[in-house]
């Protein structure tokens, strides 16, 4: 044991039972948010009769991801419990691509071609972004890294309270029913981690979002209709829709996937931190290199299995901090549970059925334990004035633009698809203000000096201005 509140260390090789508990909550934590960019990129471009396949594909492609991230290929992965899905940073990027070529009177495989090869394209940015990584250290600081943690547990807690009151678009948004349920799964999840129980401990989010899901099926029944649509079996097929490219579609994408990277590297901070790992030094920044590469990996690979973007997820390190399991052997019992639902269709249409109350209840309480894991960073370097501006304003621009997008919507479509994205407002803010802001004395250090002065005698030698006799 590492530390009390962790119960298997990074390289722990825990039992059948609380391995699989653990990868289970680690799915059940990912699922929705690896398939809902593929279910909203498809609606919104009307590609609905491949939906289907591209759910499945996304949860293959993630698979794929999480193995080579946890297992670390060479110099590719972080050697972590990084779990990799769909992100939704792309999302908007994406959609203003197919639009176009939708405009153009292309078809639903043209659409995709593009989607797909600027999913390719743009991998390499982060490729090679992580070639560079040991040189860009006065960007990725704990500074940095712990404000955009911190706006990545912001950002996903607006999905888990919108999830815990019904769900986007929901008809009975916000009912009194969907409150009570979702709440009760959230006190259900934190009070069992509460306990000294380490069973219950690390089952507390199955448990919670299983009673959850029991109580409504008892009460107001499940829709299992969706079911019967889809195909019992599903075989990846490479480069199915072929391959497009457009340049002035590129810049937007890359931008996006420049700033992917320090979230990223925010989410193996965080990562590391619950791990007990390092948080600086060569090992801190190899695995941050890594698993940099390894979404840029990941992301050729998801765009050749005809998805989208792959990147690290966030919420899964609330699954580590709450069940106190870091073992890499979950990292890759969670691949395979998604290489198996990626080829079983039905299997992820049966997780879908889990009520999105339930979801919401389960899901906030990570995605807040992400923002504290950040918060926690930032609190274990003393923050003085200049780092106090720099996390406020980085903060503010990112709840800012969460509550008020409307403000960025005069700027070129482009600047606005990357701006809207909490992450990455937060993010640049914070590089550019940690890179043209003097750098000052902290108001310790200034008082430790200013003491140091007071006991000093004064001399002709260290009285400014003083003249020799």
């Amino acid at each position: 044991m590492q530390s009390s509140d962790l119960l298997y260390g990074l390289n722990d090789s825990p039992s059948a039972l609380p391995t699989m508990t653990a990868a289970i909550q680690h799915l059940l934590a990912s699922f929705v948010g690896i398939i809902t960019p593929t279910l909203v990129i498809a609606s919104t471009l009307e590609l609905e009769q491949y939906t289907p396949f591209l759910i499945s594909m996304a949860l293959f492609a993630s698979g794929v991801g999480t193995a080579i991230q946890t297992k670390r290929i060479g110099p590719v992965g972080s050697g972590l419990v990084a779990i990799q899905g769909t992100s939704f940073a792309f999302i908007s990027a994406l959609i203003l691509a197919g639009s176009k070529v939708k405009a153009e009177g292309g078809s639903a495989e043209d659409i995709l071609a593009l989607l797909f090869g600027l999913t390719m394209a743009g991998a390499m940015i982060e490729v090679v972004f992580s070639l560079f990584i040991n040189r860009l250290k006065r960007i990725i600081t704990p500074l940095t890294t712990g404000i955009v943690i911190t706006a990545i547990g912001l950002s996903l807690i607006n999905v888990g309270m919108t999830d815990l009151a019904g769900g986007f678009h929901a008809k009975d948004f916000a009912n009194t029913d969907n409150l009570l349920v979702g709440l009760s799964v959230l006190l259900v999840i934190v009070f069992l981690n509460a306990s000294t129980n380490h069973w219950l401990r690390l089952s507390a989010i199955f448990i919670g979002m299983a009673c959850g899901t029991l109580y409504v099926f008892l009460t107001s029944g499940l829709d299992f209709s969706h079911l019967s649509d889809l195909p019992v079996f599903a075989l990846p097929t490479p480069f199915r829709f072929g391959l497009d490219f457009d340049i002035s579609l590129f810049l937007p994408i890359a931008l996006i996937y420049l700033f992917s990277a320090i979230e990223t590297a925010g989410d193996l901070t965080a990562n590391s931190l619950f791990c007990k790992e390092p948080v600086s030094g060569p090992v801190y920044f190899r695995r941050v290199q890594g698993g940099i590469l390894g979404d840029g990996v990941n992301s050729f690979i998801a765009g050749a299995l005809n998805t989208f973007p792959n990147t690290t997820f966030g919420q899964n390190n609330g699954v580590i901090q709450l069940t106190g399991i870091a073992s890499r052997k979950v990292g890759l019992v969670v691949a395979a549970l998604f290489f198996f639902i990626g080829l079983f269709p039905s299997v992820g249409g049966m997780l879908q059925t889990i009520p999105k109350p339930v979801l919401g209840g389960a899901t906030l309480v990570m995605f807040a334990m992400v923002a504290v894991g950040g918060l926690k960073l930032l609190a274990h370097y003393a923050l003085d004035r200049r780092s106090s501006l720099v996390t406020a304003c980085s903060l503010g621009m990112a709840i800012g633009v969460m509550m008020v997008p409307e403000a960025l919507s005069q700027l070129p479509s482009w600047l606005e698809n990357i701006l809207l994205s909490p992450v990455t407002s937060a993010g640049i803010t914070a590089v550019f203000l940690d890179l043209t802001l003097p750098k000052q004395l902290s108001e310790t250090e200034f008082e430790t000096k200013t003491k140091q002065r007071s006991k000093t005698p004064l001399t002709s030698s260290n009285v400014i201005g003083a003249k020799s006799p």
